[in-house]
């Protein structure tokens, strides 16, 4: 069941972000922006019960700045419109220029002098999350956005 919701809210959100990258890129006149196909890193995270506007707040005000100056594209971050997810989940796309680059930013990121100290000062009360889980994807050959 798990592993059913999953598949249906990544292929949700992979629908809509590469529709809107692609609809984006399209009213440029191209739909691939560079030669090479972009890595892209599907994430969910899981807060515990009551964490959520924590966990909400921490992404707007330090992480999505942190990322990106890190080297990592902020995509796209939703938030699940139905019960259960929507009371305890966030699921967000990255971008990279390739797996290599995601490896080097997220090792950059966990030695972050401002993120050691954004992660500790946001968890005095407890942690923000009970699970996280990533994907990582590339785009198929007949994607319209690669």
């Amino acid at each position: 069941m798990k592993s059913s919701r999953w598949s249906r809210v990544a292929s949700s959100v992979l629908l809509i972000a590469f529709g809107f990258a692609a609809g984006s890129l399209s009213s440029l006149g191209r739909v691939s922006a560079q030669s090479a196909p972009r890595v892209y890193e599907l994430r969910t995270y899981t807060a515990p019960d009551g964490k959520l506007a924590d966990l909400h707040a921490r992404f707007r005000n330090h992480t999505l700045r942190i990322f990106q100056r890190l080297g990592m594209t902020n995509v796209v971050y939703l938030s699940p419109m139905d019960a259960p997810l929507k009371d305890n989940t966030i699921v967000y796309l990255l971008s990279y220029p390739s797996r290599e680059a995601a490896k080097a930013s997220w090792d950059a990121f966990r030695a972050d002098p401002e993120w050691k100290q954004v992660a500790s000062e946001s968890q005095k009360n407890g942690p923000l999350t009970t699970k996280v889980e990533s994907v990582f994807l590339t785009p198929t050959d007949y994607s319209p956005m690669k």
